[in-house]
């Protein structure tokens, strides 16, 4: 196997085991919290404007309300977070942490009473990342990624906005922001490409 052909293959593997491990975290804690915590569990995610609901930001994502909520995410956990791994694993690392910080923030600050859970703010967040990349970056590939992302995923934009009672929205729309906010900063970082021209 030549050298170029290892390091895609150590690259892939990589991709998986990052995948993989944040994955079974989530279906790991929830299979507790069905089995042993009869769903106490739930009660760590973000509180709006408690103090203590603060922590929720960082446990919120791993926690959802029953199988079908966590079988809901994790396709699109799965396809999207991919996406941007196959570009850099620190592309994936900050906007998976931006998503976090800034759709826990918001949700804390704006967030409808209750708790918020489940790792829908991540996936707007990675949906929020790849669409405006292609507008930040301006290159073909970014653009046409950012095209094909819409075709198979902008139907769950309209999770942005107010609508079915239980949903959080504002994670959805602050996590969006955090992944729209990763795009700029990283490719604001990253080495120029030649911007899209098109001939006439």
């Amino acid at each position: 196997m030549s050298t170029e052909k290892r390091s895609i293959t150590r690259e892939l593997k990589l991709h998986a085991v990052l995948l993989a491990t944040l994955l079974a975290a989530m279906w790991g804690l929830e299979v507790a919290d069905a089995l042993v915590f009869a769903g106490g569990l739930d009660a760590y995610g973000i509180r709006p404007r408690d103090p203590d609901g603060l922590w929720g930001i960082a446990f919120a994502p791993f926690l959802h309300g029953g199988f079908e909520h966590l079988a809901g995410n994790s396709v699109p956990f799965l396809a999207l977070g991919w996406l941007i791994l196959l570009h850099e694993v620190r592309d994936f690392v900050v906007a998976s942490l931006a998503a976090l910080v800034v759709g826990g923030l918001g949700t804390w600050a704006v967030g409808a009473p209750g708790v918020h859970i489940g790792a829908s703010g991540i996936v707007f967040g990675y949906l929020g990342y790849l669409l405006m990349r292609g507008w930040y970056r301006r290159s073909l590939g970014a653009v046409l990624l950012s095209v094909g992302v819409f075709i198979l995923y902008g139907g769950l934009l309209w999770g942005v906005l107010p609508g079915t009672v239980g949903i959080s929205w504002e994670g959805h729309l602050f996590g969006f922001l955090g992944g729209a906010l990763a795009a700029r900063l990283l490719v604001r970082r990253a080495a120029p490409e030649p911007r899209l021209r098109v001939s006439v």
